[in-house]
């Protein structure tokens, strides 16, 4: 079956590039009507004009700015996400409070956002980009697995307010996937490793996983895709793992 979308209004974070943007263009073409949220204001021009959608340039870490904000939306993804790799004892406090600010108070002010117009409409759903560090943990990655903990439980507790009034929530928790993202890693990876960067995917990236390869951004989207449907009424405060086995260990 496939997920038709039509009259829907998705709003997706992080949607000019990588999983935002392969979101973007599959709910575009379910029907929905998109809006490419993004820090990059003319890549996500770039992401709305080649699928019909509506661009809003946004700092998501400036979440002073969102505390007032009312945010019309159907369907909410939470993907927008930074990283940093760097043993405890050296990791910038900074970094480690921006990743929070932007990874979990933000969702939860576009939640804040976004709920009362969903509750009103007896309608809605929240995507939420978690990763496997959602559910495992890696070493030199202190502030996004707490991060993606965080947003664990922050969509398990939407789901359970939105259930009575038709808004569900779930969180999908991939592997590495090939975007931006990921690429930017390697060189950090190979510093707090000791190893060459030709070897971080085979012998960091890809060590717990069962199938050897990165997801890609249409798989995820995909999944997301389905979740955002009627199909998936009954399914909430569920987290969806696409990590090729990493969390069957």
């Amino acid at each position: 079956m496939t997920t038709d979308l039509t009259g829907r209004r998705a709003v997706i974070t992080g949607g000019a590039s990588g999983i935002g943007a392969a979101c973007a263009s599959a709910f575009a073409a379910a029907g929905a009507s998109v809006v490419v949220a993004d820090l990059d204001g003319p890549a996500a021009e770039r992401v709305a004009a080649d699928i019909g959608g509506e661009a809003w340039q946004v700092d998501l870490a400036d979440t002073a700015a969102l505390a007032d904000l009312t945010l019309e939306a159907d369907i909410l993804v939470n993907n927008a996400g930074i990283q940093r790799v760097s043993p405890i004892v050296d990791f910038d406090p900074a970094d480690f409070a921006l990743i929070l600010r932007l990874m979990v108070e933000a969702p939860f002010l576009l939640l804040r956002a976004a709920l009362p117009g969903m509750y009103e409409r007896g309608w809605g759903r929240v995507i939420n980009l978690s990763s496997v560090h959602g559910l495992r943990a890696s070493a030199f990655k202190s502030a996004y697995v707490t991060a993606k903990h965080g947003l664990e439980g922050l969509s398990k507790v939407t789901a359970l307010e939105g259930a009575e009034h038709g808004v569900t929530s779930n969180c999908i928790d991939p592997g590495y996937v090939r975007t931006p993202l990921v690429e930017r890693q390697i060189a950090d990876q190979a510093r707090v490793h000791g190893i060459p960067e030709a070897e971080v995917l085979e012998k960091v990236m890809l060590t717990e996983s069962a199938i050897k390869r990165l997801v890609e951004p249409r798989e995820v989207a995909s999944l997301a895709l389905w979740l955002a449907g009627d199909d998936a009424g009954m399914v909430t405060g569920a987290s969806y793992t696409m990590d090729g086995g990493w969390s069957a260990r």
